[in-house]
């Protein structure tokens, strides 16, 4: 198919991918949409950003607009679970602009925010409601929705659920669906635990495959920086001054990681925002937008955002920490070289990542190109110089010379001062310290409660 008017879609439909100027389809979206069409299941392996989302919202809709009905309370008619608040929003945002001239209603349902909301939204059922599974078992126990009259199933970024331990409550929202439906699972990889999970979920799959499992994107000039782990601040910082950067996303493997990161940068003078699970749903959807329209440049992120950030014009992905799962790297460095562009992912790498990196290498069948830290600019290797020679033990030992002897020595020279001492004099230097001190003789503590030395 080199047009979208060859697949014989409805004429609102093709309308609005022509405002979109979408022209030629892409291959997954070439091979998908005629077999959605035909109403057979679907099994899609396709890396992100290949044009997944249209290939299965775009024949979904046409389906709803050649078979108007309205939908019962409390039901939906299309069923779509993605493992990400933001993958779900982006979804949500497609089948609305697809299907601008449509006329179909549309929901979301994600945990982060107030269910009461989402209760109402879906009161009086709709057409297409797009989910995370955990809210949406929320939704269904509280008796706020019914999954009895599902034309309609997507599991999008299936390995992505895998994961993120969604496994069981896909299984759990699965024997709720009616029989009689039409599944399709797309997924970047098809690891054994997806594959059994298809095969339970689908009758007679067609498979849609347009690049090998657990590829990397072809337009992505991979790097490995060999660094200590107490060199990476200097290192990422030198990195984002040093690069042509367009917009840059950076993943730590922990909230806590993204936040220091985010606090490094400052000190160097980077501005940068971070976006993870420890922050409020608004405060991730305004960075987002932020990013998304330039005036942030730098987003630090913890593997939530894998998936779940569809923004063009992303030029480097940095993997401050490597991931300890190797297929997460493919959806990292998905994120950038998209809509045809080409892109960049350099992933810092400490001694005790190597293990990752041997993983990751052997998932994408490639060696990546490697350059050791000691062949990086003098500014990165002055402040890896200088975090190798002030180790945290080096400035407490520092500060214990300043500090002078211990509070154990001190005592026992104290003592031993006492001991030399006639027996009054050592009385009335006892009781000057402790008058001198504000400390109690009794009972040797102080207004912490902590014992005097």
């Amino acid at each position: 198919m080199t047009s979208f008017h060859d697949f014989g879609l409805a004429e609102p439909i093709t309308r609005a991918l022509a405002e979109e100027k979408y022209a030629t389809p892409t291959p997954i979206q070439a091979q998908t949409i005629p077999v959605v069409l035909s109403r057979r299941d679907v099994i899609g392996i396709a890396q992100t950003g290949t044009g997944k989302t249209a290939a299965f919202a775009v024949p979904i809709l046409h389906h709803l607009f050649t078979n108007r009905r309205r939908p019962e309370r409390k039901t939906c008619r299309v069923l779509v679970l993605s493992p990400t608040r933001e993958l779900s929003g982006q979804i949500l945002d497609s089948f609305r602009t697809y299907g601008r001239h449509v006329g179909t209603r549309a929901a979301l349902v994600i945990g982060g925010v107030s269910m009461g909301a989402q209760v109402r939204a879906v009161q009086n059922g709709v057409d297409v409601l797009v989910a995370t599974p955990g809210r949406l078992l929320d939704l269904v126990t509280s008796n706020g929705l019914r999954l009895g009259e599902v034309e309609f199933f997507v599991l999008d970024e299936a390995d992505r659920m895998l994961d993120m331990g969604f496994i069981h409550d896909i299984r759990k929202i699965v024997a709720k669906l009616p029989k009689q439906r039409q599944t399709l699972l797309f997924s970047a990889t098809m690891p054994g635990a997806i594959a059994a999970l298809a095969d339970q979920m689908l009758r007679d799959p067609a498979k849609v495959a347009v690049t090998p499992s657990a590829s990397t994107v072809e337009r992505v000039e991979q790097r490995i920086l060999h660094v200590d782990r107490v060199a990476k601040p200097a290192v990422l910082a030198e990195i984002l001054q040093r690069d042509s950067i367009g917009r840059a996303l950076v993943f730590t493997r922990t909230k806590h990681g993204a936040d220091k990161v985010v606090r490094g940068l400052a000190k160097a003078g980077i501005s940068a925002h971070a976006i993870h699970g420890n922050k409020s749903q608004n405060q991730r959807e305004r960075v987002l937008a932020a990013f998304r329209q330039g005036e942030v440049l730098t987003l630090v992120a913890t593997d939530i955002a894998a998936r779940g950030i569809d923004v063009d014009g992303i030029s480097h992905v940095v993997n401050f920490d490597l991931p300890n799962v190797p297929e997460t790297y493919v959806h990292r460095i998905g994120r950038t070289a998209r809509a045809g562009a080409a892109g960049v992912a350099i992933s810092l790498c400490d001694a005790e990542e190597a293990a990752y990196l041997r993983d990751i290498e052997k998932l994408i069948r490639m060696s990546i190109p490697a350059t050791d830290h000691r062949t990086f600019p003098r500014q990165a290797q002055r402040s890896i110089t200088e975090s190798r020679t002030s180790r945290p033990f080096a400035h407490a030992a520092a500060k214990r010379r300043q500090r002078g002897p211990g509070k154990a020595q001190r005592k026992q020279d104290r003592h031993e001062q006492l001991r030399k001492a006639p027996n009054g004099i050592a009385a009335v230097a006892f009781l000057h310290r402790d008058i001198r001190s504000g400390h109690n003789t009794d009972s040797r503590r102080g207004e912490d409660g902590n014992p005097e030395g």
